[in-house]
């Protein structure tokens, strides 16, 4: 099983990372991080790898039955997204695939949810693709 599922859009880094925050807002899951990879690894390393962050999406909701459920499962959440610049006109969009994650959790009311959180990421998904 993948632990990640993704898509690739005809926009510039700046603007398609603009339009995966909305996609998500959307769907109603917040951003609760995000982690500028490149400038890390800009200013630490000295590299240049182009846009790559990882947004952390959350649905509060979601994320509060899990924990009520097993509290230690908190640290596999939120689901991460990566926007990734392929081409200065391309970039990528990786989804972090709740189910396998979630399954480590082995709780029924984990699996329920990421069932629900992979349904609204994909709809996120399709919804880049469109």
């Amino acid at each position: 099983m993948s632990y990640a599922f993704s898509v690739e859009i005809d926009q510039p880094f700046d603007a398609a990372v603009e339009r995966v925050v909305a996609a998500l807002a959307a769907e109603r899951l917040g951003i609760v991080s995000d982690v500028d990879v490149a400038a890390i690894l800009s200013k630490k390393l000295n590299e240049d790898i182009g846009g790559y962050r990882i947004l952390g999406a959350c649905a509060p909701g979601l994320a509060s039955r899990v924990i009520a459920s097993r509290p230690s499962a908190g640290a596999l959440l939120p689901c991460n997204v990566v926007v990734r610049q392929v081409s200065p006109s391309r970039t990528a969009v990786d989804f972090m695939d709740p189910v396998p994650v979630l399954a480590l959790v082995q709780d029924a009311v984990a699996d329920e949810v990421a069932t629900e959180a992979h349904a609204i990421l994909e709809r996120v998904a399709t919804a880049l693709k469109a």
